[in-house]
């Protein structure tokens, strides 16, 4: 059990990723910074008020050059501050980044508005020869919501004003909120962010697991008020872009960049609501039978089926269950998978000051750098296997397209990821006969990879559509209204199979997606495809992987409904939806039955 975490300079450097491929050293930054600045303001004295269809591809691959260079510098600010928000360096870093940002952007932005001021027929024309034509078919989708070049200039240079929500977000949670020790047993155990969600969240213990809970919400309560009047400066910033461009609601504008419908969108939450709910009731009740408890209260529902069972694993063993759930993907994925270990692609540590989750970040034409905070769980091989699965995709869709084509719609994005923790519980069950291990997996399977993306995530997206119904009907949003929302849809969900205990309605805060436009529906449709696609792994091979890899080749060159087609998956219709749901009912029947199993036999 934790006693408090370590301060980053203590952590050894193997456990750290190494940002030496982004920039050698922080001073390096700063003067690669300037040359950008530079080089925007030259690229806006060479190109402004002259772009004509003949020069438009010339154009396009000297605006790249400069969005390759912000795009290393956005990574490398951001790392660095990930790791350790308490870092005057990073912080100074982060500060002077965002604000040259703006001022970059903002002499880049006419280069969109210039291309749009030329009639369609000659866009798509250019896209006939082009190197990046998906891009500019996106730019033509965006034409009746453009605004003049001067009014888009300005919106570029307050970008960084845009951001600063999530920046306050972001410094509230990891350095204002004081989170006090609880007692459990006769011993004081320390609370923070990353320790409740990586240690305590899921503890076997009950009275354990309820006592950091009520310490956890009883000191995010505090900050409630300033917390929603963060994110309501947010979502009304994106309300009032959404109306000067004149989309019909907040949703359709966050939308257009997902590049689907909005009955897509609205499909992928009523179906989950409505049909998943009640397998989801009945796996908690499950849960509630296993581990003998009197009710199932909202802090339990992250319990593992069997927490006894779990191995503890190194990273270095991680590797070869790793390598033995992603070699099916061919010798060049496995060589990613080794580069990432050996040449420190992946942030280990846990330390004071650095941010909670898991991700993936692919600065275009470096390599990718995963985040992850590793505790010795065997669960966390999913997380690293789902991290490496955004890794994988990144590295061949930047192989195979330009800056502009590389980048995937975000509708598409969590498919990798999810599709890579279905093939690591394909792996580990194919492992083993024993009644005990094979429920492990299962409940690995069902905990880890179903729940948190397709009910956790799915349930902030069900949460977040109310939010925005509320914006686009001119409602604030304030804490008691944001708690209200929220406990309306943990109740539409779980019905009675679940107690939501005093706070449960608090995880709006806990939540950095919310920020990101619509991310959260996102994870429950890239797993529908993930889900299905490690299936056709299963059943066919070989074809199935080379269809597979051939879908991350194409980064976002292709709308998601044409890059799942390559996949084999039409997400045109609920079928993969409804056949994902199905499946997670059988693993729910099948952990019930070797529940059976094995108290039979005890």
């Amino acid at each position: 059990m934790s006693t408090g975490l370590p301060s980053r300079k203590d952590i050894p450097t193997q456990e750290t990723w190494d940002l030496k491929d982004l920039f050698e050293s922080d001073e390096q930054f700063y003067t690669t910074l300037k040359e950008v600045l530079d080089a925007s303001k030259a690229f806006n004295q060479k190109y402004k008020d002259k772009i004509e269809a003949n020069i438009v591809e010339k154009v396009l691959v000297e605006f790249e050059e400069i969005l390759i260079q912000l795009d290393r510098l956005g990574n490398y600010a951001e790392l660095r501050l990930s790791v350790d928000a308490s870092s005057e360096d990073a912080q100074t870093l982060s500060a002077k980044l965002s604000t040259s940002y703006g001022k970059i952007t903002s002499q880049l932005s006419f280069v969109e508005s210039e291309i749009l001021l030329l009639p369609s027929s000659e866009i798509e024309s250019i896209m006939a020869h082009s190197e990046v034509p998906h891009y500019l078919e996106k730019l033509i989708k965006r034409k009746p919501y453009q605004l003049s070049p001067e009014v888009e200039e300005v919106l570029a240079s307050l970008s960084p004003t845009f951001q600063s929500a999530y920046e306050l977000y972001g410094t509230t949670k990891m350095l204002d909120i004081a989170f006090e020790s609880f007692e459990h047993n006769h011993i004081n155990y320390p609370m923070d962010y990353a320790t409740f969600e990586n240690e305590y969240e899921d503890n076997p213990d009950p009275e354990f697991r309820r006592k950091s809970f009520e310490s956890f919400n009883n000191a995010l309560r505090k900050y409630q008020h300033t917390t929603a009047a963060t994110y309501n400066q947010h979502v009304q910033q994106e309300k009032i872009e959404a109306d000067l461009r004149g989309y019909d609601s907040v949703i359709d504008y966050l939308l257009q960049d997902h590049e689907v419908t909005r009955e897509m969108y609205n499909r992928q939450i009523d179906v989950i609501m409505s049909d998943l709910a009640p397998v989801m009731q009945k796996y908690a009740k499950l849960l509630q039978r296993i581990h003998g408890l009197d009710k199932m209260r909202f802090e339990d529902l992250k319990i593992s089926v069997d927490p006894s069972y779990e191995p503890e694993i190194s990273v270095e063993d991680s590797k070869k269950y790793i390598h033995g759930a992603l070699d099916v993907l061919g010798d060049d994925y496995a060589q990613m998978i080794d580069k990432a270990y050996n040449h420190r692609w992946i942030d280990f540590a846990q330390n004071k000051g650095k941010d909670t989750g898991a991700y993936c970040a692919s600065p275009y034409f470096t390599h990718s750098y995963v985040f992850i905070s590793w505790t010795g769980k065997m669960e966390e091989t999913f997380v690293l296997a789902h991290e490496l699965g955004h890794a994988g995709h990144f590295t061949l869709a930047q192989q195979h397209q330009k800056l502009l084509d590389s980048e995937a719609s975000m509708y598409f994005v969590e498919a990798p990821s999810t599709m890579n923790e279905m093939l690591m519980a394909n792996y580990l069950f194919s492992n083993s006969e024993d009644p005990k291990f094979k429920r492990w997996v299962i409940g690995s399977i069902l905990s880890r990879t179903y729940y948190h993306n397709m009910v956790t995530h799915l349930l902030e997206a069900a949460y977040q559509r109310e939010v925005y119904h509320k914006v686009d009907n001119g409602e604030s949003l304030t804490a008691p209204v944001l708690n209200s929302i929220m406990r309306d849809v943990y109740e539409q969900f779980f019905g009675d199979a679940v107690e939501l205990t005093n706070s449960a309605e608090l995880t709006w805060m806990r939540q950095p997606h919310y920020y990101m436009g619509l991310y959260s529906y996102t994870y429950s449709a890239g797993l529908t495809i993930g889900t299905v696609v490690s299936q056709k792994i299963k059943q066919e091979g070989q074809p199935a992987v080379d269809a597979w890899l051939n879908t991350l080749k194409a980064g976002g060159s292709k709308t998601p409904v044409e890059i799942a087609k390559i996949a084999g998956v039409d997400i045109t219709t609920d079928a993969p939806l409804k056949a994902t749901i199905k499946y997670i009912s059988e693993l729910v029947d099948e952990v019930e039955t070797l529940t059976d199993q094995i108290e039979q036999q005890n």
